[in-house]
């Protein structure tokens, strides 16, 4: 039986948090990279209490995880949003969105409204296209 070893990108100073919670920030796979899901922790890996701030960490690591693997936002191609009381969260968080989001074309987006993220409000991952990909 073939192994295949995955192709994982760690940001820097973060390795163990990924290494404690058993999974990897990022995965290389065939021109991609495909992103866990990011959110606002401090360096402890506790959550940041206010809102916008916790999503403003959450977009700071996603960014040093592409940084890490050679990317940038604008190489991302879909995004998946987790958001705990969608109804109540999304303005705060949707005025943050253009600080990272960059201009168009924008990527595509899912919203998913969820009841628990492990005390987190805002959680993002995302898939990019790796820059030494061919374009399509």
């Amino acid at each position: 039986m073939n192994e295949v070893k995955r192709d994982v990108v760690f940001p820097p100073g973060r390795r163990a948090l990924y290494e404690r919670n058993r999974y990897s920030p990022a995965i290389r796979s065939n021109g991609f990279l495909f992103v866990s899901g990011q959110v606002g922790s401090r360096d402890d890996g506790s959550p940041e209490t206010d809102l916008e701030k916790q999503v403003r960490l959450a977009f700071d690591h996603l960014n040093a995880v592409l940084l890490a693997a050679g990317c940038a936002f604008d190489d991302v191609i879909d995004v998946t949003v987790f958001v705990v009381d969608p109804e109540t969260n999304f303005e705060t968080i949707w005025k943050v969105i253009p600080d990272y989001w960059g201009s168009e074309p924008y990527p595509t987006l899912t919203g998913v409204g969820v009841t628990w993220l492990y005390g987190f409000q805002f959680e993002i991952k995302v898939i990019a296209k790796l820059p030494q990909a061919s374009p399509s």
